[in-house]
């Protein structure tokens, strides 16, 4: 399994797995067909299992689920939470400029009182 792949299931960064490929001297090897030999394959065996168990995110214990929550505050929060940093500033600096009445004008749905 690629560090992407591990990382992508684990939701810990590319850059995590690698650091702890070499801390924990985990098994790896070549990836076929990448030159340069930086790209490897982990080998998952049980140390490595049981390593990604005992580290589990926090956040994991928290996470709530539920079936199509729709509501404006949801879409909005994950909306948000989609964005990149710089986007989540900008839109920010726009919102505390213009405040919501600018937005919901910039956006078409402005209600004429």
């Amino acid at each position: 399994m690629t560090p992407e792949e591990l990382a992508d299931m684990t939701g810990y960064s590319r850059q995590t797995i690698n650091k702890w490929v070499r801390k924990e001297k985990w098994t790896t090897s070549p990836k076929p067909g990448v030159q340069g030999g930086k790209a490897r394959l982990i080998h998952i065996n049980e140390q490595v299992r049981e390593f990604i168990n005992s580290a589990r995110r926090v956040t994991d214990t928290n996470v709530r689920y539920s079936v199509n929550d729709a509501s404006l505050e949801n879409l909005l929060l994950n909306s948000v939470q989609q964005m990149s940093e710089s986007e989540q500033h900008k839109m920010s600096a726009m919102l505390l400029r213009d405040g919501i009445a600018g937005l919901l004008k910039r956006l078409g749905i402005r209600d004429n009182e």
